[in-house]
């Protein structure tokens, strides 16, 4: 086995997608026992550890075995492994988005808890486990609640703004606390952000399919959108952003950082710079979206767009909401030479961000918690993941596709063209179960044989027995 020329980031995910190849093109049979790992990570030149957990993901996958002092074996011939969902196909015009009345109704029942919760991608609070945090909140309050009862000042609380900073050097990229300014999530991020470089008519360059809040953004400000060709892994095709730009007027791009919402695509380092010389080239801002930036599985943070350019064309927006604390409503953006638009915008929409919610975090991150809480967290995201993964191939349609995220904790679905997600999730909902249909995650409403599945709460019996439920009715609506 010989690693070959991929755009997967991560060294064990190339082994992983190697040693699937071999087996699915016969070249390792069912109960071949595989190349010890210390084998395997000499003859590639990788660590142990990178080797092993190549293994345990296909072990998760249900594609290998581990036997106790024998080492791992091609599991036998199921009905695993399902293909990855299609690359979307390119637009031949920008389209006007219409969007806001099905994410009203997405997000009623999506906040409804008796239904079994696969519908909305936030983080369930019990796997946030952030007693520390609401103690940093409470004794900040009863300590000196009267002096943070006012204002703050309209770019955040210094302290929180120091300690973005500060992590913001651990993925290469030098920031001062003065070029963070602090938002109401990253929605309110993206909002500062896309008023700043875009007028009422734009058009606004988008994955496709891309997160529901930035197309009902979109829709609110008047703004249409270009769908992109996303490849389900490898993020947008740099060519065909290339050719939208020599032909048509755009007046910024915005992307995830990593983790695309509803794929999990990642863009490898190098289509990263491939896509911000384009951009640079034809002198079209860059707006990317790192909410799930810190949700990574592999070895290390992916890196943002704005840690290769220094910034020169990147507006960045991220915020807590999908990794620590989603009802803090703190988020942040770094708008470089666009810093004093977004300020003026800050002050004409909410003056200031509310000062305990900062306070509290700041104390959080300064304590060191917060990186043994991720590394938690993503140990649990990528379990809930490889659980929910098997559910879907044990009990959903054999012609299902579903996205193999490297990051974050949702999955996309595509059936074939025929099937109608808006039937499934009628259905589903008398059932007791919500998921987001996928339609309302494209502007031109395409994607209608898709869906998103989100594996945010702690996994138990009854997310399990719904996903389970969920394949039984989708199978019973292909059949018709």
């Amino acid at each position: 086995m010989h690693f070959m020329d991929t755009h997967t980031s991560f060294r064990y995910e190339q082994l992983a997608e190697l040693i699937t190849g071999m087996i699915d093109n016969g070249a390792l049979a069912p109960g071949t026992r595989l190349p010890s790992v210390r084998a395997v990570s000499e003859q590639h030149s990788i660590s142990i550890s990178t080797a092993l957990q190549a293994y345990r993901l296909l072990e998760d996958r249900g594609i290998l075995v581990a036997r106790p002092q024998s080492g791992f074996y091609v599991s036998a011939p199921h009905r695993g492994a399902l293909r990855l969902p299609s690359t979307s196909r390119a637009r031949s015009k920008a389209s006007t988005v219409s969007i806001s009345g099905a994410v009203a109704a997405l997000l009623e029942h999506a906040s409804n808890t008796s239904l079994v919760p696969l519908g909305c991608a936030v983080p369930e609070a019990a796997l946030l486990q952030s007693n520390r945090l609401d103690l940093a909140l409470s004794r900040a309050a009863r300590q000196h609640g009267a002096r943070y009862n006012a204002y703050s000042a309209a770019q955040g609380e210094p302290g929180l703004r120091r300690e973005i900073a500060k992590r913001a050097m651990r993925i290469g990229h030098a920031l001062s606390p003065d070029d963070v300014l602090i938002t109401a999530g990253c929605t309110e991020a993206l909002t500062l952000a896309l008023t700043s470089v875009a007028s009422r008519g734009d058009t606004i360059a988008i994955e496709s399919p891309t997160y529901v809040g930035l197309l009902h953004t979109l829709e609110v400000l008047g703004l249409k959108a270009f769908e992109l060709p996303t490849d389900p892994t490898r993020g947008i095709d740099v060519d065909a952003l290339a050719h939208l730009l020599d032909t048509e007027s755009v007046a910024a791009c915005v992307l995830s950082s990593s983790f695309n919402n509803p794929l999990g695509s990642m863009m490898a380092e190098a289509d990263k710079r491939a896509l911000l010389a384009v951009l640079a080239q034809h002198e079209v801002p860059l707006i990317e979206d790192d909410v799930y930036g810190d949700i990574y599985f592999g070895r290390e943070r992916p890196k943002p767009f704005i840690a290769l350019d220094g910034g020169a064309n990147t507006i960045y927006c991220s915020s807590f909401s999908k990794s620590l604390a989603p009802g803090y409503r703190v988020g942040w953006i770094v708008a470089g030479a666009y810093a004093q638009r977004v300020m003026d915008r800050k002050l004409a929409f909410s003056l200031c961000s509310p000062t305990l919610p900062q306070v509290a975090l700041a104390d959080f991150l300064a304590s060191g918690n917060y990186d043994a809480h991720l590394r938690t967290l993503r140990r649990m995201f990528q379990q809930n993941l490889a659980r929910m993964t098997r559910t879907i191939e044990a009990g959903f349609p054999a012609e299902t596709k579903v996205s193999r995220p490297a990051g974050g904790f949702v999955l996309w679905l595509e059936l074939p063209r025929r099937f109608d997600s808006r039937e499934l999730f009628d259905q589903a909902l008398e059932k007791g179960i919500c998921f987001a249909p996928g339609d309302v995650f494209s502007a031109s409403r395409r994607f209608r044989n898709c869906l998103r599945l989100s594996a945010g709460h702690v996994w138990n019996e009854s997310v399990e027995d719904g996903v389970r439920r969920l394949g039984k009715l989708a199978r019973a609506l292909l059949a018709r």
